[in-house]
């Protein structure tokens, strides 16, 4: 990325990269070793070869440039025309996408209750996608048609990856991670000082498994093959 054009999403989401960066000898800060630009939460810029590198979730902004079509081909773009870095590859990788509660709420009367069953609701959705995936991609597109029906299915088997299989139980804290989480964050500045050993509990997503029914690990899982449709349609 020396001397290229990076575009990342910010809002949290750049440490990752900045990390990353750092940790090759390249300074995010000096647009002599590297110039960051502020991307959209799109990949238009990629597209128009704004940008040089740009920032994508394997379960969304990934799939739109392979749902583009390459001006020098007249195809969609294949994996093979891109450089991707993985971010677990490289180290550093920060969880997303918690489900956080405030303290003081979860200590009053009945709340750890209703934490509980709403986790167990939660879960029983995640699995419920796994095992009936195409009923799932049809009621978010009778819900939210706002993407195709191309992209849904790509964006709920990369979301499924990512769940499944949970070697612990659906929503409990991988602990490598979370240690992963908290340096690359000291390192980035985004905290000064390591969380206590109460920032996470599992507890709670224990209790919300005794609801489940069927696999609460997916132990078992293998993710379906995705056609890659023009457009997402």
């Amino acid at each position: 990325m020396k001397g290229k054009k990076v575009g990342t999403w910010g809002f949290g989401n750049e440490h990752e990269l900045f990390v990353a960066l750092r940790g090759e000898g390249l300074d995010p800060d000096n647009p002599e070793d590297v110039e960051i630009i502020q991307q959209s939460f799109d990949m238009l810029a990629l597209l128009n070869r704004e940008l040089d590198a740009a920032e994508a979730m394997t379960y969304n902004e990934y799939a739109q440039v392979l749902e583009a079509e390459n001006p020098e081909t007249g195809e969609l773009y294949q994996p093979e025309d891109l450089v991707v870095i993985n971010f677990n590859d490289v180290g550093t990788a920060m969880l997303q996408d918690h489900v956080f509660v405030d303290g003081d709420w979860l200590a009053q009367e009945g709340n750890e209750d209703l934490a509980v069953r709403f986790l167990a609701a939660s879960f029983m959705g995640w699995q419920f996608c796994r095992d009936s995936f195409d009923e799932c991609v049809q009621i978010v597109l009778d819900n939210g048609p706002t993407l195709g029906e191309g992209h849904m299915r790509w964006q709920l088997n990369e979301i499924n990856k990512l769940i499944w299989p949970s070697p612990n139980g659906i929503g409990i804290m991988d602990q490598a991670l979370w240690d992963q989480t908290v340096e690359v964050s000291l390192g980035g500045g985004v905290i000064t000082e390591a969380p206590g050993d109460d920032a996470f509990r599992t507890d709670l997503a224990k209790e919300a498994h005794k609801f489940l029914s069927g696999d609460a690990m997916g132990a078992s899982y293998t993710p379906i093959e995705v056609e890659v449709t023009p457009g997402g349609e």
